[in-house]
């Protein structure tokens, strides 16, 4: 499409998709505006008409990942069918298929430096996502007696943690390596540690 070409709505969208492209190829930090308006096949000064700049056009990025991403947990997590556990792991499978499947949303989400604490538009958006993780594992919770149930929110950030750590360490690594273990039996099987280690898993016979 020519510089002259784009529509209103088209600008701005052709404008994330060349970010989107270029955060997978050089991280959220690793471009400049210009770049992007150059891979969008639109002058500099174009970008100004729906962006005050390069950290507003990746926050709009990690805003739509988290929308897809609310989406994609809400779907895996189903109300907590078949059963809580299987629902619960099928949020963790659905956790990675996620950065799988929209790396340059996953990274300007989480690996942009901007926060959704400290940013309402992302706030907002992001709070689906992290109320999916909460119900998954309050249920998981539920079969713990209240005197010895941790706080729900540590346990929430806890899975959080490991799935990102999967993702970073073992989803994406370095050209020429790879793991003997796949991200989702490295997830699965370090989940089900965890989930024993608090009795919600009976242990290995």
């Amino acid at each position: 499409m020519s510089k002259q070409g784009y529509h209103h709505g088209d600008l701005r969208r052709a404008l994330v998709e060349a970010a989107l492209h270029l955060i997978e190829e050089k991280g959220p930090t690793g471009f400049t505006l210009s770049e992007a308006a150059k891979t969008a096949g639109v002058t500099p000064a174009a970008v100004y008409r729906h962006f005050a700049g390069r950290e507003d056009l990746i926050a709009e990025c990690a805003r739509q990942g988290f929308v897809i991403f609310g989406d994609v947990l809400e779907h895996a997590w189903n109300k907590g069918q078949p059963s809580a556990l299987s629902a619960f792991s099928a949020v963790g499978r659905a956790y990675l298929a996620f950065a799988k499947r929209y790396p340059g949303h996953y990274m300007a989400m989480f690996e942009s430096g901007l926060s959704p604490q400290n940013s309402p538009a992302l706030g907002q958006v992001a709070l689906k996502a992290r109320n999916v993780m909460d119900q998954a594992t309050e249920a998981l919770l539920a079969h713990i007696p209240p005197d010895r149930r941790p706080p729900l929110a540590m346990v929430s950030a806890h899975i959080a943690a490991l799935s990102h750590g999967v993702i970073e360490l073992h989803a994406r690594p370095p050209a020429g390596t790879r793991s003997p273990y796949s991200p989702e039996d490295l997830l699965e099987s370090g989940v089900g540690i965890y989930l024993r280690g608090l009795g919600i898993l009976p242990p290995d016979q």
